[in-house]
């Protein structure tokens, strides 16, 4: 039996191929007791703190609903409202939450702080969004395209953009591990740090997948299951860096010449929010600076192609759900 009792959630790299497939296992299993309207209020006097450090509309509002449905009550922090890193070091800010509260999730900057919070804490804490990893939504992502092919393995995912970061680095370790290929198709300065590309493909190598790092965009998306894309500019960096990422990033937005390219049968992802029209504040603010109507992704994609969005959207909730109650007690009855 698989047990993940009082273990911290910080990156894909600390789990198995196993222990991921079972997250994933167990959130269908939420999923499917939360549209039969089955209690599963099992943790029903617990309670997590909720450390955003960046704003989030899906990841607060999983973790939230997540946990009243395991009937924990959650306290809200952001930078207003508590002393992080100001006038307490995160040190002690683990050690005192640690005592009052039965988990911890942290959403901001440096995979340093939430790997700190996971030392000092003495309970589960898990990584909702970091610079380097953002491994809840790879588990949303997974559980989305299993239910869209019935299978995992075998799939090839395109990740097009900006794939340095958490969203790169972490779709490249999450189907290393579970037989998906990967490919990032993206400027060269823009591929994932060569030693994690390296650790990849040796897990790649033992789950009989390929990762695959190329500029051209119709090499990189022929025949994929999935094409995946993300913001360009992440929240915490300049505003200055907007006209770089565009120069450099727009031959690699997703259009409908690179979905039909991809299969037939190919769905778009995107961990949302999707600049892909003028009904953001930031979109608006681009197409007067820029002149764009869309950035990442053409408006024409994302709405012929956005149920999977929204399904990993939905998902997020319940691949959410399923970290906070494997860490956090044993014996789930799949």
């Amino acid at each position: 039996m698989i047990s993940l009792k009082g273990r911290s959630f910080l990156t894909l790299r600390d789990f198995s191929s196993e222990e991921i497939v079972y997250l994933i296992d167990l959130a269908a299993y939420f999923k499917k007791l939360k549209k039969e309207h089955v209690l599963h209020d099992r943790l029903k006097g617990g309670n997590v703190a909720l450390i955003f450090e960046k704003t989030s509309t899906r990841t607060r509002s999983s973790f939230e609903v997540a946990a009243h449905d395991l009937g924990m009550g959650t306290t809200y922090l952001d930078p207003k409202s508590s002393q992080i890193g100001k006038k307490e070091s995160i040190e002690d800010t683990a050690r005192v939450l640690g005592r009052m509260f039965d988990g911890i999730e942290y959403r901001g900057f440096g995979q340093e702080i939430v790997e700190k919070l996971a030392k000092y804490s003495g309970v589960p804490v898990w990584n909702g969004l970091t610079n380097e990893y953002h491994p809840t939504q790879i588990l949303a992502d997974m559980l989305t395209i299993r239910e869209h092919f019935g299978d995992l393995k075998g799939r090839t995912l395109a990740y097009m953009g900006d794939a340095r970061y958490n969203m790169g680095n972490s779709l490249m370790i999450g189907c290393s591990k579970l037989g998906l290929n990967f490919h990032a198709v993206a400027p060269k300065k823009y591929f994932p740090d060569k030693d994690l590309v390296d650790i990849c493909k040796k897990w790649a190598e033992e789950s009989g997948c390929e990762i695959v790092l190329t500029e051209d965009v119709k090499d990189g998306t022929k025949d994929v299951d999935a094409v995946y894309t993300d913001v360009w500019v992440s929240m915490g960096e300049p505003d200055e860096i907007w006209e770089e990422r565009i120069e450099d990033l727009t031959p690699y937005r997703v259009t409908m010449d690179v979905m039909k390219n991809a299969q037939p049968k190919a769905i778009f992802m995107h961990c949302l929010p999707a600049f892909h029209d003028l009904d953001t504040e930031i979109g608006r603010q681009i197409n007067e600076k820029f002149g764009l109507t869309c950035m990442e992704v053409t408006d024409e994609v994302f709405e012929a192609y956005q149920q999977p969005v929204f399904d990993e959207a939905e998902n997020r909730m319940h691949t959410i759900k399923a970290v906070m109650a494997a860490t956090l007690a044993d014996d789930w009855k799949i």
